[in-house]
């Protein structure tokens, strides 16, 4: 875990001469988005299915959560059309431990990063937005949005997961 002592600010994630993270190096991740039923949990679901059968735990929270609830339907719906049952979720509130926990936490928006940071400063240089490896700085909200909405942000959030395969 040597990575996660690398301050954020020090470019190693950003620096296209370096492939990355060595694989295999992550064996806890953690997806953060606010009230972790609509991104968070999708991403987080999303990765599962991909890294099945790897010795890597998924899980998600979120930074003002709608603690107990279940996925959001729209979001549920989505990941049943690609054949993701996700109705064991339960979203869950973000706490500093869970942040020192994980190996690598990704966030949907900076501003969730942030706020992450104040949280756990220790924490800092493992917390990377899930887009980090693509053209977008952020997922947005779909929340109380049209299903459109989360169409957009389903295909948003698996482009972000499979861009992540390769350094984990």
């Amino acid at each position: 875990m040597a990575e996660s002592s690398v301050p954020a600010h020090s470019g190693l994630m950003d620096d296209p001469a370096n492939p990355g993270p060595a694989v295999g190096m992550f064996k806890k991740i953690l997806i953060l988005c606010v009230g972790n039923i609509c991104r968070s949990p999708t991403a987080e679901y999303l990765l599962r299915r991909q890294l099945a059968g790897r010795d890597i735990q998924v899980t998600s929270a979120g930074l003002g959560a709608l603690v107990g609830r279940p996925i959001e339907g729209h979001a549920m719906e989505l990941l049943q059309e690609h054949g993701i049952d996700a109705t064991a979720h339960r979203a869950r509130q973000l706490d500093a431990q869970m942040l020192r926990d994980a190996d690598l936490v990704l966030g949907m928006e900076r501003r969730h990063l942030a706020a992450a940071a104040r949280l756990a400063p220790e924490a800092s240089g493992k917390l990377f937005l899930l887009g980090k490896w693509l053209e977008f700085d952020g997922v947005p909200d779909p929340y109380r949005q049209p299903r459109q909405a989360f169409e957009d942000v389903y295909g948003l959030i698996d482009r972000g997961v499979g861009s992540w395969l390769h350094y984990l």
